[in-house]
């Protein structure tokens, strides 16, 4: 589907995901926050997955367990926030803007 400027009716079309953007990034940024400050037991798996080695072993476990842990919060978050960034592009927000005009528009679907 080619899409056209209900102003102008150009086809020079450019879309901006601001939504997603900000989603991704707000997402990414809580779900990153929420695993750290859960990384309790994160931690507690890698100190045991790592005690097989020794202290030094617990130790790097749990470091890791918890990094993980964040990694993993973070993934989740971004990824619920881009799907919620998505929704707002295609049903709130002004999404296309014409590359001749500089109007901002969204499609309407049927």
């Amino acid at each position: 589907m080619i899409l056209h400027c209900p102003s102008c009716k150009s086809v020079r079309i450019a879309a901006s995901h601001t939504g997603r953007k900000v989603c991704t990034s707000v997402g990414t940024v809580a779900g990153a926050a929420s695993a750290f400050t859960a990384a309790s037991s994160g931690a507690r798996i890698g100190a045991i997955a790592g005690s097989f080695a020794g202290p030094g072993g617990a130790v790097a476990g749990s470091i890791a367990g918890a990094i993980v842990s964040g990694v993993v919060g973070a993934i989740a978050g971004g990824t619920a926030g881009a799907a919620l960034g998505d929704f707002l592009d295609e049903n709130v927000l002004d999404n296309f803007q014409c590359l001749e005009c500089g109007h901002a528009f969204s499609v309407e679907t049927d």
